[in-house]
């Protein structure tokens, strides 16, 4: 269960970079997105939709659009740098950003 959870992946845009964004949407899930393209967007079969905690300062979804699964690297669990930031990352998402409709409604 992906959902919530924050994940390190491969950057869509830039193979050699590496990105951890929380996981706000899965696959057919339809989400309202902040600035992509389309206002609403249903996540395709085989990816995610993921988002920084930035808004409008994050390559996310938002910028690049559903990744595809197959660029999901591990789970990330904890921020360790730089050391005044040390924390468990939280699998938690604000209400305004869950799902509008989940494929298992």
């Amino acid at each position: 269960v992906l959902a919530r959870l924050w994940v390190w992946a491969v950057s869509p845009r830039n193979p050699e970079q590496k990105i951890i964004k929380r996981v706000i949407a899965l696959e057919g899930d339809i989400i309202k997105t902040i600035g992509y393209k389309k206002q609403y967007v249903k996540v395709p079969h085989g990816h995610m939709w993921v988002e920084g905690d930035h808004h409008g300062h994050s390559f996310d979804s938002n910028f690049f659009g559903p990744v595809s699964l197959g660029l999901l690297h591990a789970r990330a669990t904890h921020i360790l740098w730089p050391p005044r930031r040390w924390q468990k990352l939280q699998p938690v998402l604000l209400p305004e950003r869950t799902p509008l409709l989940t494929e298992q409604e």
